[in-house]
């Protein structure tokens, strides 16, 4: 099989970060899945029985001294290194701002192609197909990468599943970087939020507010279904422009891309630029009292009513099933 590179984020903690398992799944359903990481020296070794946890049957670790002083230029040394010498198939990385930055400069040192937000990927007769959802979610298309190794970023929360575990090979190696070429780390300051929901881009389970729900007082009823479904908190481009909700939790074009197993949406209209953000969503309930609402066109399961009936009905319904 193929060597498949999946490259690892790291937080400023040494913490792997979630996106992970989605990438290591992904790469052990189209060859032998090489999770690659970019430490200070010395420090990468915690990190193996995680990765094999996480089904990497080989780990690659890029050893630097720069690393969180150069803006992501360890990490492109590292898959740079990694790639040469592996010969991988395809190289997978998070559809973060990170992971797409390092990912434009890998296809341009190796001269490969690359595909950006992909919510799938399989292996068709040896070549590596990414399915992506594009023109605002109006059409789903497939591509593929001649000649070289296929870049892809992964949409964070698309994948589903998990790799088998396994107990991973190492390989760890130096690597060099020119902070000529690099911008300068000066500061890091990590913005600390404390919440019990899940975080909204790799949350399983999401539930939307829209305009519909008519004041920051009365959006409580999102956040109340959401607690009951142990569900992440979003909304709607009007419904933040409204004040309802911080922007941090805005879905959409211009928010936050989501792709999660069930997706509720209360007093949304859907408008494009919502739906773009959210409708490869696995299931995807709406609740509006506008029969003609656009959400309804791409629904799995759809409610015509006012959401301060049904909801506090679906709750109860909910708390009662689960007595």
């Amino acid at each position: 099989m193929s060597n498949i590179l999946a490259f690892i984020e790291v937080s400023n903690t040494g913490q792997i970060r979630k996106s992970a398992r989605s990438l290591l799944t992904a790469a052990a359903a189209l060859g032998t899945p090489v999770a690659v990481v970019a430490t200070a020296p010395g420090t990468g070794g915690s990190l193996v029985d995680e990765l094999g946890a996480l089904g990497a049957e080989q780990v690659y670790l890029a050893e630097s001294d720069q690393l969180g002083t150069l803006l992501v230029a360890a990490q492109l040394e590292a898959l740079t290194a990694a790639a040469a010498e592996l010969a991988p198939a395809g190289i997978l990385l998070s559809n973060s701002i990170e992971g797409r930055d390092i990912a434009g400069r890998l296809a341009v040192r190796l001269g490969a192609g690359l595909v950006v937000d992909a919510v799938d990927v399989r292996l068709e007769g040896g070549q590596i197909l990414a399915t992506q959802s594009v023109f605002g979610g109006a059409y789903t298309v497939e591509s593929a990468v001649d000649g070289g190794p296929a870049i892809v970023t992964v949409r964070q929360g698309a994948i589903e599943g998990q790799a088998p575990a396994a107990t991973p090979t190492v390989t760890a190696a130096s690597v060099a970087t020119n902070a000529a070429h690099s911008a300068v780390i000066d500061a890091v300051n990590d913005a600390t939020t404390t919440s019990t929901r899940p975080e909204l881009r790799d949350a399983p389970k999401i539930v939307s507010g829209g305009r519909g729900l008519g004041s920051k007082e009365k959006f409580v009823l999102v956040e109340q279904l959401a607690d009951a479904l142990g569900a992440a908190v979003g909304a709607s481009r009007a419904a933040v422009d409204s004040g309802f909700i911080p922007q941090t939790s805005q879905v959409g074009q211009t928010g936050v891309t989501v792709s999660p197993q069930l997706y509720v949406a209360l007093g949304i209209s859907g408008a494009i630029q919502h739906r773009a953000g959210m409708q490869t969503a696995k299931t995807i309930v709406a609740i509006n009292k506008d029969a003609d609402a656009p959400i309804f066109e791409i629904a799995d399961f759809g409610v015509v009513g006012d959401v301060f009936t049904v909801v506090p009905q679906l709750i109860e319904a909910m708390a009662a099933r689960a007595n």
